[in-house]
C-alpha cells in the first residue's frame, strides 16, 4: 500500500480539524454570536439590530394522501410550507457588509453577510 507524502498528511488532518462549512458567526466588538445561540444572547452580545423584517421561508413537508381505491395504498406527497421566520439586519460599519442574522424558534438559525454599506 503506497504510503501518503508528510505534508498530504498535515493537510489532511488541518481539514478534519475544521469546523463544518456550516457553522456560522456574527462578530460584534470581539464577541461572537453564533448558530444556536438565543435572541437574548445575541441582543447581549450584539445590541439591538437596525432592522427586523419577518419572512415565510418554504420548508419541505411530507403530506400521505389515502388512496382513492379501497385497499390502496396512501401516496407521499412533498409540498412547501411557509415557516415563519425574522431576519435581523446589523450595521457594521462604513465599508463592510451587513450582518443578517436569522432567527428561527428564538435562535440563530443561520448568519450571512448582506449588501457592503458604501
Amino acid at each position: 500500500m503506497p504510503t501518503l507524502p508528510a505534508s498530504t498528511l498535515l493537510l489532511l488532518a488541518t481539514l478534519t480539524c475544521l469546523p463544518p462549512a456550516s457553522a456560522q458567526s456574527l462578530s460584534c466588538g470581539g464577541r461572537l454570536s453564533s448558530v444556536g445561540d438565543s435572541k437574548f444572547s445575541l441582543v447581549q452580545k450584539c445590541g439591538e439590530p437596525v432592522s427586523r423584517e419577518f419572512v415565510c421561508v418554504p420548508r419541505p413537508q411530507v403530506v400521505w394522501i389515502p388512496s382513492q381505491y379501497p385497499g390502496g395504498q396512501p401516496q407521499q406527497v412533498v409540498t412547501q410550507q411557509c415557516v415563519p421566520m425574522e431576519d435581523w439586519t446589523y450595521y457594521r460599519g462604513e465599508g463592510n457588509f451587513l450582518g443578517i442574522v436569522r432567527v428561527f424558534n428564538g435562535a440563530v438559525e443561520s448568519v450571512r453577510d448582506g449588501d457592503r454599506v458604501r
